[in-house]
């Protein structure tokens, strides 16, 4: 069955990796059953700077079709901070209702975490955040601006349904692990004693339908130190939309660095988008020299979410093997230009 994605590759090293991706994944076409259809749409600063628009409905009503998002990322100086991020990224998320956030963060190397003595059996886990809510939810302003008596607002939004829907999903997770079976609930529940005691009585409330699952809470600011200190205590993490952004760009710093990080999008009943982090890179746009390796394992699990676990297995594993070699870009120690990092894992998956 043909999948058919949209290639948003956005803007500064963004066109640069997200070609290495679709190069890994036509590749993957090649020596497996897949089939993929893959239509570019140019979203972005370029796009915005022309014409004034962002994401036009009739662009989203079309995107809706499709069965995932690639997107390379978004930013660029020429735009005011915030216009590119807000207008691009989060408006497909909330459009698209993708209320979980998956990352990742698994070290496929020990020399490049700055954890000494930790191997990549002590790091490897999943941080669900919610994506939807919380304090990106956009409720909140300005009274008296621009004077001393200023007062500007921003609040915390979490709903029942919104708490309850990513909690279950990631105890799902947790239940389908093939090792360790452990969920762990990271809210700040001692000082946000409202919203995050919803956080609390959903999580013991699913817990009962989980009892596979050991069940484990810790707060935030206890996280960030364990994180660091005992990364092999985690396995699967579920949070709210701040925590969430806060722990998984530690743990990315954990697992080797932004060059490694991978961002999911995901509604689980419709289109889910899929990403890099490390963001636009305006500075070496152009120069052939991006790791696109975060690139090509977010499309990696886009394959996974798609249904295809087998392949997007071949994919990790051949860049885990180009890290291992050092086939990789000077930012992870080897020598190669972006482009010859996309054919030298097309070449593993030969």
């Amino acid at each position: 069955m043909t999948k058919r994605i949209a290639v948003i590759p956005g803007d500064g090293i963004g066109p640069e990796v997200v070609s290495q991706g679709v190069k890994v994944l036509k590749k993957l076409e090649e020596i497996s059953d897949l089939d993929f259809e893959f239509k570019e749409f140019p979203l972005g600063a370029e796009h915005y700077l022309k014409t004034g628009e962002l994401v036009t409905d009739e662009v989203k009503e079309e995107l809706a079709n499709f069965d995932a998002i690639y997107l390379g990322a978004v930013g660029d100086p020429r735009v005011e901070p915030g216009v590119l991020e807000h207008g691009i990224l989060l408006d497909l998320r909330f459009s698209f209702d993708q209320y979980i956030n998956l990352r990742p963060i698994r070290l496929y190397d020990s020399r490049f975490t700055p954890l000494k003595d930790k191997s990549p059996a002590d790091i490897d886990m999943m941080i669900v955040r919610e994506n939807t809510e919380g304090l990106y939810s956009g409720v909140g302003g300005f009274l008296k601006k621009d004077t001393e008596d200023e007062v500007a607002t921003q609040e915390m939004v979490n709903t029942y349904k919104g708490v309850e829907r990513v909690t279950r999903y990631a105890y799902e997770y947790a239940k389908n692990q093939s090792q360790e079976q452990k969920l762990t609930l990271c809210d700040k529940s001692n000082v946000l004693t409202y919203a995050h005691d919803l956080w609390q009585r959903v999580f013991v409330e699913l817990g009962k339908e989980y009892k596979s699952v050991d069940q484990d809470h810790m707060l935030v600011d206890a996280m960030t130190m364990k994180l660091v200190r005992n990364p092999e205590d985690f396995d699967v993490v579920v949070t709210c939309n701040m925590f969430g952004d806060i722990i998984t760009d530690l743990g990315a710093e954990i697992q080797g660095g932004m060059g490694l990080a991978v961002s999911g999008n995901i509604n689980p009943e419709g289109v889910s988008m899929f990403e890099p982090v490390h963001g636009s890179a305006p500075d070496i746009a152009g120069e052939n020299k991006a790791n696109p390796l975060a690139a090509v394992l977010a499309a990696s699990m886009m394959v996974e979410i798609l249904g295809y676990s087998k392949e997007a297995a071949k994919v990790e594993k051949a860049v885990k093997l180009s890290l291992q070699n050092d086939q990789t870009t000077p930012d992870m120690g080897g020598s190669l230009t972006t482009d010859q990092v996309g054919d030298h894992l097309c070449s593993l998956l030969e």
